[in-house]
């Protein structure tokens, strides 16, 4: 019988978390496709794994024994993907980098060339996520390390190294009643329906609602977008409000809509994150030491 390790993550995740909420959030994935993927598991082995009751999910006898081995075989996998690819790096001389929206801002391009300097005649692979991945390819291992706007879900699961801080805004519709407004106090948009991130993303879509500073008031959604261009034309169209890094004003100016200073909230965060399977790795410590040389905090 083969079983999709994909299938045995998310047991793991669902078994550790022991409820189906907190476990799809991890995972980036809606709650009713985690049920249907820990079903499509127990049909794979003939096995009921969990019961399910107020408290949450509880392993059964079988659920316990799988439970037993799983980790380690996800870690032993783990190890295997991460030398794989560190194998074909060296093949290609070619680091993949994942990233989100703007990367590192500006210090991008000389951390790219800090690490051309350690690494002469490779080449860095950028390769943006759509929001729906808040790792960018760091937890299906299609990158072999991440520039990422924290706080990232599971991010105690990953090495993360803070590279800069910058002051969050708001992206308003130039039609907008606030949007001639030289400075927005963030309990004036606490009615206001906002753009977001898909609800799978979990913790790093509360962030950017500023879940944590609305004191108690519910976000409402006006939209849900995945990419720079759809969560800009939402916002032009009058979908919603949205909250964003500073720097996406350099990075992401569009006709009809206006960014401006908002305060009552954290600010922002941007960190490279890899592994933990590559600490020992020289190639990507090599270039989390090219990111380091231009940390801004």
């Amino acid at each position: 019988m083969d079983v999709d390790t994909r299938l045995l993550r998310y047991f793991a995740a669902v078994a550790e978390e022991g409820n189906l909420t907190r476990a799809a959030e991890r995972l980036y994935v809606s709650q009713p496709a985690l049920t249907k993927q820990i079903k499509q598991l127990e049909t794979l082995l003939g096995a009921r794994l969990f019961t399910r009751s107020r408290e949450g999910m509880a392993l059964t006898e079988a659920g316990r024994a799988l439970a037993l081995r799983v980790p380690g075989l996800l870690d032993d996998w783990n190890r295997a993907l991460s030398e794989t690819n560190a194998a074909a790096a060296r093949e290609t001389r070619v680091l993949r980098v994942g990233f989100l929206a703007s990367a590192a801002n500006e210090a991008t391009r000389e951390i790219i060339a800090a690490f051309g300097e350690r690494r002469p005649g490779w080449r860095v692979d950028m390769r943006q996520s759509p929001w729906s991945d808040p790792t960018a390819g760091l937890a299906d291992g299609s990158v072999d390390v991440a520039l990422l706007r924290l706080p990232i879900p599971g991010q105690e699961s990953w090495r993360v190294e803070v590279l800069l801080t910058e002051p969050r805004c708001v992206v308003l519709p130039t039609t907008h009643r606030l949007a001639d407004r030289d400075e927005i106090p963030f309990r004036e948009l606490l009615d206001e329906p906002f753009v977001a991130a898909p609800q799978a993303t979990g913790r790093w879509r509360d962030y950017w609602l500023a879940v944590d500073e609305r004191e108690g008031v519910p976000p409402r959604i006006g939209a849900v977008t995945q990419h720079p261009d759809d969560w800009l034309e939402a916002i032009a169209n009058g979908y919603g409000v949205a909250l964003a890094p500073e720097s996406t004003a350099r990075f992401y100016q569009r006709p009809g809509v206006v960014y401006r200073p908002v305060v009552g909230i954290a600010d922002s965060q941007v960190g490279v994150a890899w592994s933990p399977n590559d600490d020992d790795n020289a190639l990507v410590q090599d270039f989390v030491r090219s990111c380091l040389r231009y940390k801004q905090i």
